[in-house]
């Protein structure tokens, strides 16, 4: 049976920005996108972003959200086999948004 690591690639983020970047240990790959505001509704867009030097980083796939009090949700699945990884939230609004994404490393 192989197992199923994560990492939290954006921690509740509020604002725009990327976060750090990580080194997957296999090819197979899952992203889950949850946010939510602290009241009313927002959005919120995040880009997933690879790299083989670390360095220079392009959009893989971008995910959307629209959010409101109740956690939202969305995923994708990718088997590009990239060095280095990263969220960048390029778009978030409303009162209290926030965003964490994580993936899904198959080991």
């Amino acid at each position: 049976m192989r197992k199923v690591a994560t990492q939290s690639l954006l921690s509740a983020a509020t604002s725009t920005g990327a976060g750090n970047s990580y080194e997957p240990f296999g090819k197979e790959r899952s992203f889950q996108l949850t946010g939510n505001t602290s009241s009313g509704t927002g959005s919120a867009t995040v880009d997933i972003e690879v790299s083989n030097d670390g360095t220079n980083f392009l959009k893989l796939a971008t995910m959307t959200l629209n959010l409101s009090t109740t956690v939202s949700q969305s995923g994708l699945l990718s088997d590009a086999p990239w060095r280095y990884v990263r969220g960048n939230v390029t778009a978030i609004s409303g009162t209290g948004a926030s965003v964490t994404l994580t993936m899904g490393n198959l080991a």
